[in-house]
């Protein structure tokens, strides 16, 4: 080692920043992703994807984008659009619409205020908003379904793949607080009687339709479905129904948002898991309605 580089290597290590010559010849650095090439590696996770059709699009912003943070939620409101500045995420990564319809329909909202004024801010402050709805559910085993048990403590009486959990004995008021409880919710409607003892549950998270609750009730046979929401004209009559017939069966309303809440904070582990250069951030959105 000559003088000029023994010098060198002394200022360095002065400084702390070299322990050894070899070190010196060791910094990796970390791998970038865009916006692209996260999608890319989610949906080659999901068997038969990509799909030809699918609400999984960028509503905001470009592939090409550099993500420097990603913030996971299930609806983009202002106030998440906010955090993620403040965080310097400039991916948000909802579960549900972000512009008030099933398919994110925007021609008609073009000069309304309140599209402006969360489409703009996104665009100025330089996010793509990708939405992760299809994708996450069709995975190996549903995620959202996967997060939700998670969320709710029953890992252990999951079985992957399957909308049935068998869990200890409790009546259908002990039920209703632990959901509570676990998911944050103040109140949930439900349909039975309280007194009713619960242990088979049907788990159906968010809103997939009277037919398919229906449907399902009838192969089951559970003690209680719990799900996000459903139209009053359907499956809330056919419990009751059952119910003024003699069947022992009842219904709990968790509220969307919150029954879908654990797939947000799955997507949000899959990328810790895959891309752990990258800081993410799961922030629940709420529920819009409140309860008086």
């Amino acid at each position: 080692m000559n003088r000029r580089n023994f010098i060198a290597s002394g200022a360095l290590l002065g400084a702390g920043v070299m322990a050894s010559p070899i070190q010196s010849f060791s910094f990796t650095p970390q791998k970038s992703w865009t916006v692209g090439e996260i999608m890319d590696t989610f949906i080659a996770q999901v068997p038969n994807g990509p799909f030809a059709q699918t609400v999984d699009t960028i509503k905001v912003g470009s592939r090409e984008t550099v993500v420097t943070g990603v913030v996971t939620t299930m609806f983009t409101t202002m106030e998440i659009i906010h955090k993620a500045i403040e965080l310097k995420a400039n991916l948000i990564i909802p579960h549900e619409p972000t512009f008030f319809s099933g398919q994110d329909e925007t021609d008609y909202l073009q000069e309304d205020p309140v599209f402006r004024a969360k489409y703009d801010l996104m665009e100025k402050h330089g996010i793509t908003l990708w939405r992760n709805h299809d994708y996450v559910h069709r995975m190996q085993d549903d995620g959202v379904r996967v997060g939700v048990v998670g969320d709710l403590g029953w890992d252990e009486y999951y079985t992957p793949g399957s909308r049935i959990l068998t869990i200890p004995k409790t009546d259908l008021r002990g039920l209703i607080n632990h959901i509570k409880a676990k998911l944050g919710v103040p109140a949930m409607r439900y349909v039975g009687d309280l007194n009713q003892t619960c242990s088979k549950v049907l788990l159906l998270p968010g809103a997939v339709g009277g037919r398919l609750q229906i449907t399902q009730i009838m192969e089951h046979r559970p003690d209680v479905l719990v799900c996000g929401e459903s139209n009053e004209w359907e499956t809330p009559e056919y419990v009751r129904a059952a119910n003024e017939i003699g069947m022992k069966l009842s219904m709990i309303e968790i509220g969307h948002s919150a029954s879908e809440e654990g797939g947000s904070e799955f997507v949000k582990n899959w990328l810790n898991q895959n891309m752990p250069e990258l800081p993410v951030y799961h922030i629940p959105s709420g529920n819009s309605l409140q309860v008086f």
